[in-house]
């Protein structure tokens, strides 16, 4: 039996209605010991590593922030692919009054159906087509419309089934090598602490939570083929966010189990911390048109999530930190001025100003970045490592991350009572989500106050050219000695894993800007490459799409294969580009040496970068990227979605970086962000479509 299972993010969109405030300045009250000198003369805590400044806010292509139009570019189109059914869309409005008004409005709509109403919030959700859309725009009362996008999550990959026992025995060396028994055995445990998990709801009744779970809810949209996941089957439950409901089992396999083993994690951290769980995953039974189940979140339900976060600390219950163990897009830096993540940041800095730390996974690509929430500068981003320390290959890094904490083979609870061994930056965020909570209860302060105390205090990891620390609570909260400075040997690449080399010599490419079609079976690539194209690295995921198959019962299961960029380095030992034709071949069935699986992986790469692949144009698997590659008509648009898709396919390949110097034009990320523009507005001029299939997809040395 397979599964389908994805854990990424679609970046959120424009302002909230509502007004943010400036998060507060760090706080001077915390009274915590200096860390110790090392006694190598390593850092000392006024030369440690600091929490990684803010980037300062630009566009994609280091321009000003680009305005965001009222209606999302290519909503007029009908959504991907021209979906009859319409597009599904958050409308955001001037204030909660006007959403009843609003909502009355687009019923009357043809092809228009409001899915969801919420109440005291300023938006409504609806499903039109792109011509109610834009009558729906020209509402005065109505502030933006842009895509509900989702958030793919699932349970990550299965190592070990543990014992409570062995459970106990190995979440001990994790705990040790942060420094926990040691806050633990001086009475830090945090007490008085609440900590907030959204996720995929919770096994509250799991005998390792010991009654600490006091408060749960659950947001899970019904629509586009997705059940809800509330126990009552309805898009809200504020009283639960049970993680056993029927609908999270599908056969024998728990799809809901990825928030119980986050809350676990946190739980072991601060064990005398309440915890407070909610549900934003809907069921979608035929993820993507395989047949298979996923769960899927949609923005509007996590911004609902965060809106209860901040209700619950307003009416007296002290949040110290919520964990967002999900993230995608992949962004270098921070990425606060980006238009389309604003609704989301703006969530995220509401709390921050009343005093709960947002903590987000970086992510599981394997490159110096970090998808959102994790890229916002308000947010305590983490990245993984393993018990020596050092970085596994598929682990996020880079200046956006404030710190990086255990990720790798980690135990914790499941659904039903038992215990398993996941590894992923999801399993590193809970570790500073609890440490947090320890921080507050030792000397309350601002969230950055807090993670300052953290970031200030840990165990130096240099990673390239980018030092972060690794979380320490025994230097952090009693000034012990940090340990000193740790350099992980350099991988390969900067992308490990991947497909061998391309083919050495390019088919003839097309020499004008709207070729001569293609043969309708899909062209091939003139010679074969010397090495077979080996799988992605065996290792577990959890904040990418992978998809996991289940063993029958009895079985083991094997080491899943982990989805990271590709390292396309030949026998040459130069790095090559496919032409479109070439990445055409490799998605016909049977046809080329990359295995569907690392294609599958790549176009899940893809999905989360590109903002036109899928919010315009669905490429889900390889048959649906291969007309895109072979288009039907070769109209001007179909022609640089054809070479776009082969740029992003580089890029996912690692033939190519986003930081690629494009002759004349800047980076491969200024030229991409430039022509995914000109798509969303519905043009595709002669001389964008030439510069990607000349300079980005012509084979050559990257």
């Amino acid at each position: 039996m397979a599964m389908a299972m994805i854990l990424s993010v679609a970046p959120a969109v424009p302002a909230l209605a509502d007004g943010t405030p400036a998060p507060p300045a760090a706080s001077a009250s915390a009274t915590y010991p200096p860390p110790v000198t090392p006694p190598d003369g390593g850092t000392t805590g006024a030369t440690a590593p600091p929490a990684q400044t803010p980037q300062p806010p630009s566009s994609s292509d280091g321009g000003p922030p680009a305005a965001l139009p009222k209606l999302e570019a290519g909503l007029a189109d009908d959504g991907p692919a021209g979906d009859d059914d319409g597009t599904r869309v958050i409308v955001e409005l001037a204030a909660p009054a006007e959403a009843a008004p609003v909502a009355g409005q687009a019923r009357s709509l043809p092809g228009s159906e409001v899915v969801l109403e919420p109440a005291d919030t300023s938006f409504i959700v609806v499903e039109a087509t792109g011509e109610s859309l834009e009558r729906l725009a020209e509402d005065p009362r109505v502030r933006s419309i842009r895509r509900d996008r989702t958030y793919s999550a699932v349970s990550p990959a299965s190592l070990t089934s543990l014992t409570s026992a062995s459970a106990a025995a190995t979440l001990a060396s994790s705990l040790q090598l942060i420094g926990a028994d040691k806050a633990h055995a001086a009475g830090t445990r945090g007490q008085g602490q609440t900590i907030a998990i959204i996720d995929t709801g919770i096994d509250g009744d799991h005998p390792d939570f010991g009654g600490k779970v006091v408060e749960q809810a659950c947001f899970s949209a019904t629509d586009d083929g997705a059940r809800s996941l509330c126990p009552n089957g309805q898009t809200s439950d504020l009283g639960s966010a049970d993680a056993e409901t029927p609908a999270c089992v599908d056969g024998q396999v728990n799809l809901c189990d990825h928030g119980t083993h986050v809350a676990g994690i946190a739980h072991a951290v601060a064990p005398d911390a309440d915890i407070v769980a909610l549900q934003v995953f809907s069921r979608v039974d035929d993820c993507d048109g395989t047949g298979t189940a996923c769960l899927t979140a949609f923005e509007s339900t996590i911004l609902l999530a965060l809106k209860h976060v901040a209700k619950l600390k307003e009416s007296g219950r002290n949040v110290a930190a919520v964990n967002m163990s999900l993230g995608g897009g992949l962004y270098e830096g921070a990425c606060d001025a980006e238009p389309e993540l604003s609704a989301m940041k703006g969530r995220v800095d509401d709390l921050r100003a009343k005093g709960v730390a947002v903590v987000a996974a970086a992510g599981n690509e394997g490159v110096a970045g970090a998808g959102a929430p994790g890229c916002f500068s308000g947010a305590v981003t983490v990245g993984a490592t393993g018990d020596d320390d050092g970085v596994p290959p598929w682990s996020n890094h880079g200046s956006v991350l404030d710190l990086f904490a255990p990720g790798l083979e980690i135990e914790s609870a499941v659904p039903g009572g038992g215990h398993q061994v996941y590894s992923g930056t999801s399993m590193s965020t809970p570790f500073v989500t609890g440490a947090l909570a320890l921080a507050a209860q030792k000397a309350p302060g601002t969230p950055d106050a807090l993670a300052e105390v953290l970031t200030r205090s840990g165990r130096p990891i240099v990673h390239g050219t980018v030092t972060t620390p690794r979380l320490d609570l025994n230097a952090a909260l009693a000034g012990g000695t940090p340990g000193s400075p740790v350099t992980p040997p350099p991988p390969a690449s900067d992308d490990p894993g991947g497909p061998g080399d391309p083919p050495s010599d390019p088919p003839a490419d097309d020499p004008g800007t709207d070729p001569s079609p293609e043969p309708s079976s899909g062209p091939s690539p003139t010679t074969t490459p010397d090495d077979p194209a080996p799988s992605p690295i065996p290792l577990p995921t959890v904040t990418i799409t992978v998809t996991v198959t289940v063993p029958p019962p009895g079985a083991s299961a094997g080491a899943p294969a982990v989805c990271t960029r590709g390292r396309s380095t030949g026998t040459t030992g130069t790095t090559r580009t496919l032409t479109a034709a070439q990445w055409a071949a490799e998605m016909g069935r049977g046809k080329g040496r990359i295995p569907d699986a690392t294609l599958g992986c790549y176009l899940g790469l893809v999905g989360k970068a590109s903002k036109v692949f899928p919010e315009i144009t669905r490429v889900s698997g390889p048959v649906a990227a291969y007309r895109v590659l072979v288009p039907a008509k070769r109209t001007a648009r179909a022609v640089m979605e054809r070479e776009l898709l082969a740029s992003w396919l580089n890029w996912a390949n690692g033939a190519v970086n986003l930081t690629t110097t494009i002759k004349g034009k800047g980076t491969l990320k200024a030229v991409l962000t430039s022509v995914e523009r000109q798509r969303l507005k519905g043009s595709a001029p002669a001389a964008s479509t030439s510069l990607l299939r000349k300079q980005v997809n012509a084979r050559r040395p990257a």
